[in-house]
């Protein structure tokens, strides 16, 4: 059975390239897309975004790789560089009719957020970001036995082959040991949603990898080439994160503001999945980040 944000249509829409992206859109108003992180797919928003629909046009897409949309194979490494994802937002946007629109991105989705923000300012009026630093902060922020938590990161940095042959031996086992340990409430991600995000990941393994492995090549090459530049998101940003600065020794904030001049920066007592943890929150959050 296909599970379905309520009162939402599925639409697939070509980006630039030729990939379709599977889209979820509803209500009406002004837009807000809003990207899903990893393990997961646009079903994470199923609370926030039927919240929004009684006020905005709300967009929820699967990202390249992710659900069902398509999964090009790693040509080269563009095929998932977050700018190539980004530009893939803005084209869902404007093929719905959309020049300009806000944008929430969790996780993954969100560093797919902060590149559209810098690649595509003319188009972002909005900006909010859950639970990342930017790809570079997060690179260089890790290291001794605290770059444990993210030993994924590591894994699937490697060149192709050996990380989507490992995972791929035990998928449910490898996505579900997240979905498990970045909860604070279990109970936020029931068995039907738990068993989809699983279904989706086991389908996507090569396209994950390949996301991630950008992650640890090219995108920081963009982030590095931007800070040097000093480029910055010059939308209103607020950023919500778990308070995991203080555990690691870094200022979560200050390497929030170093990218982004009009910036609120929020901590939460909720997990990793918080959309789907305190989705009132995130709703709360978003009508206060528009309002700015």
């Amino acid at each position: 059975m296909t599970i379905a944000i309520p009162g939402f249509d599925q639409r697939r829409i070509a980006v630039a390239d030729g990939v379709r992206l599977n889209v979820a859109v509803g209500g009406s108003g002004d837009p807000i897309v809003l990207l899903h992180g990893f393990p997961q797919t646009h079903l994470m928003w199923r609370h926030v975004a039927t919240d929004l629909a009684s006020e905005y046009t709300v967009i929820c897409p699967d990202l390249r790789g992710y659900g069902a949309s398509d999964k090009p194979a790693e040509r080269d490494r563009d095929t998932y560089a977050k700018r190539t994802m980004a530009a893939d937002v803005v084209a869902v946007a404007r093929a719905l009719g959309h020049d300009r629109f806000a944008l929430c991105g969790h996780d993954r989705g969100a560093l797919v957020a902060v590149r559209a923000g810098l690649d595509h300012p003319e188009a972002i009026s909005h900006l909010a970001i859950l639970d990342v630093l930017t790809t570079l902060d997060m690179w260089e922020i890790l290291h001794g036995v605290d770059a444990a938590v993210a030993f994924h990161l590591y894994l699937m940095a490697q060149p192709p082959g050996l990380p989507e042959q490992l995972i791929g031996a035990s998928p449910d086992a490898f996505f579900g040991h997240f979905l498990d340990a970045w909860a604070r409430d279990p109970g936020a991600i029931g068995p039907e949603i738990r068993a989809e995000y699983l279904r989706a990941s086991r389908e996507a393994v090569p396209s994950i990898v390949a996301d991630y492995r950008a992650s640890a090549g090219i995108d920081v090459e963009h982030d590095r080439a931007d800070r040097t530049a000093g480029a910055r998101l010059s939308m209103p940003v607020t950023v919500l994160q778990q308070d995991w600065g203080a555990a690691l020794g870094y200022d979560a904030a200050g390497l929030w503001r170093a990218w982004a001049a009009d910036l609120e920066h929020r901590t939460t007592s909720a997990g990793h999945y918080m959309a789907e943890e305190a989705p009132g929150e995130i709703s709360q959050l978003l009508r206060s980040l528009l309002a700015r």
